[in-house]
């Protein structure tokens, strides 16, 4: 019985050091995604996305929500910096529903579109047929 114990307790602590460790390299991984998406480096954000999908197993969907660029997300700062290849793979790459969603501020990419005057960019126009 002290056994079972023994390596139940030896399985847990090992569990939570390596998830806290796990944690840490995704966020290592993703440290300088928003300058990559500021730049407008599709080539880089491509590779990017195919590390953290091999090593992590996470596509852009799992991880989207948790990056934030100067209070923005990732399509918000692509639509800012005038990123139009970043921006437009980042669209394609989203589920839809995932694109009409409201962000962290509460607001869907399309009312913050509208309301910050972008509606002439063309990652606009490319969600906008996503949607």
């Amino acid at each position: 019985m002290l056994k079972i114990v023994k390596t139940s307790l030896t399985v847990a602590v090992t569990s939570i050091i390596f998830a806290n460790t796990a944690h840490a390299d995704i966020e290592d991984s993703l440290a300088n995604i928003c300058t990559i998406v500021q730049a407008n480096d599709k080539g880089e954000l491509r590779k990017k996305m195919r590390s953290v999908q091999s090593d992590y197993r996470l596509k852009l969907r799992d991880y989207y929500s948790g990056i934030s660029c100067n209070g923005n997300s990732l399509i918000r700062t692509a639509i800012q910096n005038n990123a139009v290849e970043v921006g437009t793979l980042l669209v394609k790459k989203m589920p839809a529903r995932e694109l009409e969603a409201p962000e962290a501020d509460g607001k869907t990419l399309q009312a913050w579109i509208a309301e910050n005057g972008f509606q002439s960019n063309p990652i606009s126009a490319e969600l906008k047929d996503r949607i």
